[in-house]
């Protein structure tokens, strides 16, 4: 058997049919840049000891890395365009045979599903700083996390690449 063996064939290759980045928002760089620039001037100003030379450069280069480290989440959805794909949400995956319903979490309901309404077995990749989050509820007798609460930019973009199995 080879490699081509195994290949889906080239019409139910799965194809990305939504990619985002859980990014920090571009006020934060700003922001960070902004004060850094501050602190340098403040530091030439006063004539400043080696220490806080140490700090202006030690603190922005911390927060950076963590904008860049919390930044690096993905989500992405892929597609064969036959009924099949797959949701990627971090590092973990879900098939679209486990996905019984997706829906919108608007920004005005985020605090509750976040918050009292969240049940402990859920699967949550949560950014704060992104407002808006899709719901999509499993059907996997299996697996015992009911739902994934996943943050997104462009949660109807979202639920809209993913199946909506209802069962009647």
């Amino acid at each position: 058997m080879t490699d081509e063996d195994l290949r889906p064939p080239p019409d139910r290759a799965p194809r990305p049919v939504h990619s985002e980045s859980l990014r920090v928002p571009v006020w934060w760089w700003v922001l960070l840049t902004a004060v850094t620039a501050v602190a340098i001037v403040l530091a030439v100003t006063i004539g400043a000891r080696w220490w806080v030379w140490l700090l202006v450069v030690v603190v922005p280069a911390l927060l950076a890395w963590l904008f860049v480290s919390i930044g690096r989440e993905r989500v992405e959805v892929e597609s064969d365009g036959q009924g099949g794909g797959t949701l990627y949400a971090g590092r973990a995956r879900l098939p679209f045979d486990a996905i019984a319903r997706t829906a919108v979490v608007p920004a005005t309901a985020k605090q509750a599903a976040m918050g009292r309404q969240l049940d402990p077995e859920a699967f949550v990749v949560h950014r704060g700083y992104i407002p808006t989050m899709v719901i999509v509820v499993l059907d996997d007798p299996l697996d015992p996390t009911p739902y994934w609460l996943i943050s997104t930019r462009d949660p109807e973009g979202l639920a809209a690449a993913l199946p909506d199995n209802h069962y009647s």
